[in-house]
């Protein structure tokens, strides 16, 4: 699984794996139509959403943390590479997919605001897990976009099958945040390990090394991606992870600013700061005071 397949366009996935091509920018399809072909990796250059009908035992998904096993959704940008393709002997995959290139939804309110679905970047262990009746609505939706496809092309196509892509999509946000709240004590051990994670990191010397932590490393070290823990954390506290770790490090300089017999640029120093006037200026951005006025003042 060396090679990396370089599937640019719709056709040139519909070519290798046996689909019929309605649309050069747009599939709508059942996997019992798939070609089955051997194990590869493929860089994809559209977007592409797959529901996976599978029991949770048979995918790795997390799914011992949910009650829902009727499908399984998995969302992958442009640019991400992923593992396509069968191994000897396997059955014949069951579910449907959507494709649809970046210049379908240009100029559509879809095309707009694509990057407010941020579940496209999510790890397939962050995967959506529906229950039957969210599953049938994610169907009505392909549905109606393959009933396009279907149809000989006028002026309202492109608008109605966007349109019907934008639905799906808005559904799908709808169903994470489900399943965010079915899996409220998993999110809270996840804000325990970060606030954990946290403590230990302004406690030791890393913060000399490597600086300031960032939401992508807090994210790595949690084994979740960015997108994923960063929603995780908005819908959990109602705070940006951004915006919880700046919390943190205010709190702790807080205390640190106590001690008198360091500076304030050594206190920025010690927590990850380059420079002490970046320090400063967040310092006052949070607390209305200057780190020596906050000093003084208590």
């Amino acid at each position: 699984m060396d090679e990396i397949i370089q599937l640019d366009n719709i056709s040139h996935f519909n070519i290798l794996r046996g689909i019929k091509t309605l649309h050069p920018l747009v599939s709508v399809f059942d996997f019992s139509r798939l070609k089955l072909i051997p194990e590869a990796r493929a860089r994809y250059g559209f977007y592409c959403v797959f529901l996976k009908e599978a029991k949770c035992g048979d995918l790795k998904y997390g799914c011992n943390y949910y009650d829902y096993q009727e499908g399984t959704m998995v969302f992958i940008a442009p640019g991400q590479v992923v593992g396509i393709g069968n191994k000897p002997g396997s059955p014949q995959p069951k579910g449907w997919a959507l494709l649809f290139h970046p210049d379908l939804i240009s100029g559509t309110s879809l095309g707009q605001n694509i990057k407010e679905y941020t579940f496209f970047s999510y790890e397939s262990n962050e995967a959506l897990h529906l229950s039957e009746k969210e599953r049938q609505i994610v169907m009505d939706c392909l549905k109606k976009i393959e009933y396009e496809l279907n149809q000989s092309v006028d002026k309202h196509s492109k608008r109605l099958i966007a349109d019907n892509i934008e639905l799906l999509l808005n559904y799908c946000l709808r169903f994470y945040d489900r399943q965010f709240i079915t899996r409220s004590q998993v999110n809270k051990d996840i804000l325990v390990r970060f606030e954990n994670l946290l403590n230990d990191y302004f406690q030791s010397e890393i913060t000399k090394s490597i600086g300031l932590p960032t939401v992508k490393y807090c994210a790595d070290q949690l084994h979740l991606s960015p997108n994923y823990f960063g929603d995780l954390i908005k819908k959990e506290t109602g705070k940006s992870a951004q915006e919880s770790i700046q919390l943190k490090l205010i709190n702790i300089a807080k205390e640190r600013i106590f001690d008198t017999s360091k500076s304030v640029s050594e206190i920025a120093y010690e927590l990850g700061f380059k420079h002490p006037q970046h320090f400063s200026r967040m310092f006052k951005n949070v607390t209305g005071f200057s780190p020596n006025e906050y000093r003084f003042k208590n």
